[in-house]
């Protein structure tokens, strides 16, 4: 489902933006490659180039990545055009009431409690982005204040993406959790994991939940199986009834409309 909805991000973004501009979907680390869709882009003789990594919050893991890997690609050409990357865009506006719009047809304020649950992260990447040495993860709820220090961490991004999307559905602070999914190996991964939310919500006798999945752009298998199907299975099996997920920007086209105007910015 990722490719799919991706490879029609593209095309709407193509249709959208016209002639004058080439777009290319390019994945980290499957086909079609980065490589390839630069080469494509160097062929085409482009008179500059605008990166869009497709995850709206910064980690040096994902869009880190995805400008390291641009960078030494095009450090091999003989001429280099023009670049530019767009670092995040968690508080796009348009983005935010795509996520806020896809939600109303569920009636938030009838679920018992609502999740947005990003895909989680390593501490050790969080504690990187902290310059101060003694901010991240050592002042209590670090995270809920979006501020200069710490506004290039993935988490207190995605508590902000989560802030926004809360205040434009109208949901208040006490009912909503912002909660962290995929966590893989033992070491300490960005807290609370969405599992141990779903535990304690069970046991508060929640019984339905709505759950918003905002580090993604399109529904893919972290959202449509790790949400619908794993979670929906264990927290039934906690007592509750009934997980619902809010699906993605996948082809909105509000979200389609946020992509033009970052890659003419």
């Amino acid at each position: 489902p990722l490719l799919y909805y991706s490879r029609i991000q593209t095309a709407l973004l193509q249709e959208k933006l016209g002639d004058q501009f080439h777009v290319e979907l390019a994945m980290r680390y499957q086909n079609p490659s980065i490589l390839s869709a630069l080469e494509k882009m160097k062929a085409g003789l482009v008179d500059s180039i605008k990166v869009i990594p497709m995850f709206p919050q910064y980690a040096s893991a994902s869009t880190g990545s995805v400008i390291q890997s641009v960078m030494e690609i095009v450090s091999k050409w003989a001429t280099v055009p023009p670049i530019s990357f767009v670092n995040s865009f968690h508080d796009n506006e348009l983005m935010i009431e795509t996520f806020a719009d896809n939600a109303v047809k569920y009636n938030p304020s009838s679920y018992d409690h609502i999740l947005f649950s990003f895909h989680g992260l390593p501490e050790r990447q969080l504690l990187k982005c902290d310059h101060t040495g003694h901010y991240c993860l050592k002042k209590d709820r670090c995270c809920d204040n979006y501020n200069d220090t710490n506004k290039f961490c993935y988490s207190a991004q995605g508590h902000h993406t989560a802030s926004l999307i809360a205040a434009k559905l109208g949901i208040g602070r006490e009912n909503y959790t912002v909660c962290f999914q995929s966590r893989l190996g033992k070491e300490p991964w960005v807290q609370p994991y969405t599992t141990d939310v779903l535990k304690r919500l069970a046991s508060e006798g929640k019984k339905r939940l709505l759950v918003f999945s905002p580090a993604f752009v399109a529904d893919c298998l972290e959202t449509l199986y790790e949400i619908t199907v794993e979670y929906q299975e264990e927290f039934k099996a906690l007592g509750g009834e009934h997980v619902q997920l809010v699906e993605s920007l996948n082809d909105n086209p509000k979200f389609i409309e946020a992509l033009a105007k970052m890659a003419v910015a």
